[in-house]
């Protein structure tokens, strides 16, 4: 299957956020940053309405050749005076599509455009420790644990792993 990332549309909302079964999946996909299950499907909109989409904030959909939507990220860059380091957060592929190697796929287009379009040099990315085959995609994809940090989700603490991948440009 062919794939390609394009940028996120509000209608995209409502297709992730059916994707989210349960609260673990919830929080494993957005840390507390959406914090509020079920989700009813605007949740998407509603976080990235106060973000600046495409100064420092670019979320984008993973689709097919026929522009069925399999997956999600998005870009940020977190400080605006480090403009070579990105952040990916809120990945995600469609139930169907995981174990399957889109999540892989769709992370090395989006670290390509990263590195074409933002012109970045590292990027970052958090997952938990609960959440081992998402840890397992990223180190497949050259990311490395460089700290971890406790965070408290579901009335536990869960052990995020910060992980970077320092990129070469094109």
């Amino acid at each position: 299957m062919k794939m390609k990332l394009r940028p996120y549309k509000p209608e995209d909302s409502q297709i992730i956020c059916s994707w989210i079964k349960d609260e673990k999946t919830l929080f494993q996909w957005s840390a507390d940053r959406i914090g509020k299950f079920p989700l009813l499907g605007n949740e998407l909109n509603e976080n990235y309405a106060t973000r600046n989409a495409g100064t420092d904030f670019f979320p984008l959909t993973a689709v097919d050749e026929n522009e069925n939507i399999i997956g999600h990220l998005f870009v940020l860059i977190p400080d605006v005076n480090v403009k070579t380091t990105v952040r990916f957060g809120f990945v995600i592929v469609s139930p169907e599509f995981r174990g399957k190697g889109y999540g892989k796929k769709m992370l090395e287009l989006a670290i390509e455009y990263a590195k074409k379009e933002l012109h970045a040099t590292r990027a970052t990315l958090g997952v938990f420790a609960n959440n081992p085959k998402a840890q397992a995609c990223y180190e497949s994809l050259g990311f490395s644990p460089v700290s971890t940090r406790v965070v408290n989700i579901l009335n536990a603490d869960w052990e995020c792993i910060d992980m970077e991948l320092i990129m070469k440009l094109i």
